[in-house]
């Protein structure tokens, strides 16, 4: 084992099974709760597309001032307190249910705060992880926690499908809350994250300039505001898609939960091959030769996967979803070591914050179109459209010059702070 794995840090082992647990809660939670509103509760594609709008607005409505904030706390006690807020969101869910009480405004609610307290989290988890590992270490975190999100997405949106069939969907639900209490616990052991940074000498301290700093340094380097552009396009495109697939598997197709719970685990292999083949192509190709062709090859599988139907069309389907869900766990690895890298400490929150603003924003707008598309067409429709934007998002990341980047940046040199590091370091030639 090399002495820069993650592994050797006991910090990071606990950071990993923490994510595991919060992990396979949210997936399960993935599965039932919109499972909960079409079949308990009678919801249509509309509210459908509702739900999922505001299960992600949060990152809207306060991801800037998250990232700005998060650079101002302990990471740990971030990740602690969402958890915890997250667990007893959740559980209130099954208690309302037990009483005959529950009703589709309060899941609006619950997945309202559980998306404000997600902001925190997301952001705090992928602000705290080099500070852990250390920067030369950030590949293989990356890589095993990416690989651990595709294994979440298999097993957790598996025994999701499987738990809502087996306890009905609001007991399903219970599981998310305990596994999000169990984070919390595991979290808790976490003691090498130092205090937040201070501001750096001439550096704004307030709110709005610090946010207004943090996405100067995304939108003023080509290579980063190109990752976001193709990150964001992508969620928009899977979470129009996502969105109409209760609707479509139980009440256009007449499937199960079960059947639903294991397309989206499809997806999740895909997912988990890409997160674990990033690092040795890259170490091949280049990290943004990778990321370019990866694109070119594997995103237009996406649209197969709008040929969903009962029968023999659902493989192709699922083959379409497994290939563009494998472009994506590629991009995640190297996307994300990529930005981490080339990024200081001061303002690893604001830059992550950054990206979660425009990738989860990218979903709640989604959603919210999906819902009307599904709403005034049909839901085939919205699946073609989703497809479509799938197989076009890449480019702006091929059309940038991060197609060229052989290496990560060398560490400590930032853009807001010194020159940066040539886009053919190390010999990569031009495509």
């Amino acid at each position: 084992m090399q002495s820069n794995s993650p592994w050797r840090n006991a910090d990071f082992r606990a950071l990993f099974t923490a994510t595991s647990l919060s992990q396979f809660g949210t997936n399960i939670g993935y599965v039932a709760v919109p499972l909960i509103a079409v079949s308990a509760l009678d919801a249509g594609p509309g509210q459908v597309g509702a739900l999922a709008t505001l299960s992600t607005i949060a990152f809207l409505l306060i991801g800037l001032p998250a990232g700005a904030w998060v650079d101002r706390m302990r990471h740990t006690r971030v990740l602690i307190t969402a958890d915890l807020a997250r667990a007893v969101l959740f559980a209130s869910v099954p208690l309302a249910w037990w009483l005959d009480t529950l009703t589709l405004w309060q899941l609006y609610v619950v997945v309202v705060l559980n998306g404000c307290a997600t902001v925190f989290f997301d952001v705090g988890s992928q602000s705290v992880l080099p500070k852990l590992v250390g920067r030369d270490g950030l590949v293989r975190a990356n890589s095993a926690v990416m690989t651990l999100i595709a294994v979440g997405n298999v097993a957790g949106r598996g025994a999701g499908g499987g738990l809502v069939q087996l306890l009905t969907a609001p007991l399903a639900v219970a599981c998310t809350a305990v596994s999000y209490l169990a984070s919390a616990l595991r979290l808790s052991v976490i003691r090498g994250t130092p205090a937040a940074a201070p501001p750096l000498p001439g550096r704004p301290t307030r709110l709005a300039a610090r946010i207004g700093e943090g996405l100067r340094h995304v939108f003023g380097n080509r290579e980063l505001r190109a990752l976001a552009l193709t990150a964001a396009l992508t969620n928009f495109g899977y979470q129009i898609i996502n969105t109409m697939l209760p609707v479509l598997f139980v009440r256009e197709l007449g499937l199960s939960a079960g059947a639903l719970g294991l397309f989206w685990a499809m997806g999740g292999v895909g997912l988990l091959l890409g997160a674990r083949c990033a690092r040795p192509i890259a170490g091949r190709l280049g990290y943004g030769r990778t990321l370019g062709f990866a694109g070119l090859c594997l995103a237009p599988a996406g649209l197969l996967i709008p040929l969903i139907d009962r029968g023999p069309w659902l493989w192709p389907a699922g083959f379409g979803w497994l290939l563009a869900m494998f472009k994506t766990g590629v991009d995640n690895v190297l996307g994300v070591s990529l930005r981490q890298r080339m990024t200081s400490d001061s303002l690893l929150g604001r830059m992550n914050a950054t990206f979660r603003f425009l990738l989860t924003g990218s979903l709640a707008i989604g959603s919210a179109v999906a819902g009307m598309i599904g709403q005034l067409t049909t839901v085939h429709t919205t699946l073609w459209v989703g497809g479509a934007v799938v197989a076009t998002a890449f480019l702006p990341v091929f059309l940038s010059p991060v197609r060229t980047r052989r290496e990560l940046p060398q560490e400590g040199i930032y853009p807001e702070d010194g020159p940066e590091v040539p886009l053919r370091a190390h010999g990569a030639a031009p495509l």
